[in-house]
């Protein structure tokens, strides 16, 4: 707000100087709020970090107790003739076949023409695709070049595409592929409609094929009275395992797939769990931990982190330590490699919760689970987004910070106020002196006036 004033007209005082100097005084008490607000502002963003930390390790540890992170599998091929994928539904096993055949998509060929003129002469043409299970398929083309031919057999949904392949001396083939592997995506492309097709009177335009349209194919327990064949179109066998599907490429003997649990994705999954917690407590260590600094005179004070002091951050620190911690049904867990040190550093040894792992998959999947439990029960108490008491704390002090800034802001309102006054009365006994100067002046000439007679 700008304030016009007479300065020291008559008074010869600086009164600009004077009014800064009462309104520094008066603040004081905003300086003391401003620095309040940004104390708050470091705990809020303190406890906000660390909230969110919490609300993540809740998170792992709700996947982490449910029982179908403790089936995971994983599998294996003794040979590249054959790969497999597993499911949630998928069970440790292994089974042994032999790759018989390999599906593949038919592929065919036109003769060398020196143009699209050459396969037909109709302009533009009609194309169709009779497939192996006798329906039909057609389009017509822009013209009857090579390049247009190509493009709507490529752009119609045909289940066969066309490329142009130079056999040289000039000349080029439409090259005739399809989308689907097995004996019945098989197929005959014919320069005609679909009824002249089925009259009989068409020429196929795919003479020559390459590659026939064939089934996979594999046996499982060849050699034994219980041997099996099966064929399909698709070089994936959906569900040939409980949950797995095992993919062929290549004919072979004796190909064995083996589903074995996940130990690796369990073991990472838990030390991910000891991973965050540890990255909990330390915020929190930071947060609380106190520094020395030495004063001008040589003496000696400490500091306390901007946590220190607050009990729910002190009681929190103490709740999750202990939910990781803590022994489960009478046993230690050292015993799965999860251990602490006298500091409460947490640390997890990845070969000793392998081999409880290897030793007792049930036991330790039970008791990580219930680990899990405790872990996502501690972690929600305070970072739940309606009852937490971490939550409901933050939101608390984000109310003070609020009223700080409001507080601040009104401090700005008062102070510009109080500076108008200020510069109104200093310019108001200004003009008093100025009338009292003019005063004093008069009666010195009058008097002047007298002693002069």
């Amino acid at each position: 707000m700008a304030t016009l004033g007479v300065d020291g007209i008559a008074s010869g005082l600086d009164t600009a100087s004077v009014i800064s100097a009462l309104i520094a005084i008066e603040k004081n008490q905003q300086t003391l709020l401003s620095k309040k607000k940004s104390s708050a502002e470091s705990v809020v963003s303190s406890l906000q970090s660390i909230n969110t930390k919490i609300k993540a390790l809740a998170e792992a540890a709700a996947a982490a107790k449910k029982p179908t992170a403790w089936t995971a599998t994983t599998a294996s091929s003794s040979s590249t003739a054959a790969t497999a994928t597993t499911s949630s539904t998928s069970t440790a096993g292994s089974l042994t076949f032999n790759v018989d055949a390999v599906a593949a998509s038919q592929k065919s060929l036109s003769a060398a023409v020196a143009d699209g003129s050459g396969i037909t002469s109709d302009n533009p043409p009609t194309f169709t695709v009779k497939k192996a299970d006798g329906t039909y398929a057609s389009v017509t083309a822009a013209s009857n070049s090579l390049t247009d031919i190509a493009a709507a057999i490529n752009s119609g949904d045909m289940g066969v595409s066309a490329t142009i392949v130079s056999a040289g001396s000039g000349s080029y083939r439409l090259q005739f592929t399809g989308a689907e592997t097995g004996t019945d995506n098989g197929f005959e492309v014919y320069a005609a409609d679909q009824a002249t097709v089925e009259a009989g009177s068409a020429t196929r335009v795919d003479a020559t094929t390459t590659r026939t349209a064939s089934d996979a194919q594999i046996t499982l327990w060849a050699g034994t009275a219980a041997e099996q064949t099966i064929t399909q179109s698709s070089n994936t066998f959906e569900g040939l395992m409980t949950g797995v599907d095992v993919t062929v490429s290549a004919v072979e003997d004796d190909v064995t797939i083996d589903v074995v649990t996940d130990a690796d994705g369990v073991k990472s999954m838990v030390g991910d769990l000891v991973t965050q917690m540890m990255s909990i407590l330390s915020a929190i260590d930071k947060g609380t931990a106190s520094t020395s600094s030495t004063n001008s005179d040589g003496t000696s004070s400490v500091t306390g982190g901007i946590l220190s002091g607050d009990s729910l951050v002190r009681n929190m620190k103490l709740k999750l330590s202990e939910s990781m911690t803590y022994p489960i049904n009478g046993k230690s867990l050292s015993e799965y490699g999860i251990n602490v040190d006298r500091y409460g550093e947490v640390t997890f040894d990845e070969e000793a919760f392998a081999t409880a792992l290897a030793a007792d998959p049930q036991g330790v999947a039970t008791a990580m689970q219930e680990l899990a439990t405790r872990i996502e029960d501690t972690a929600t108490q305070y970072s739940d987004p309606y009852e937490g008491m971490l939550t409901q704390s933050l939101t608390t002090r984000q109310q003070e910070v609020d009223s700080l800034a409001k507080q601040i802001s009104d401090w700005d309102t008062r102070l510009a106020l109080k500076e108008e006054a200020l510069y109104a009365k200093f310019t108001a006994m200004e003009v008093s002196i100025q009338k009292l100067n003019a005063q004093m002046e008069y009666l010195t000439s009058a008097l002047d006036s007298l002693n002069a007679e």
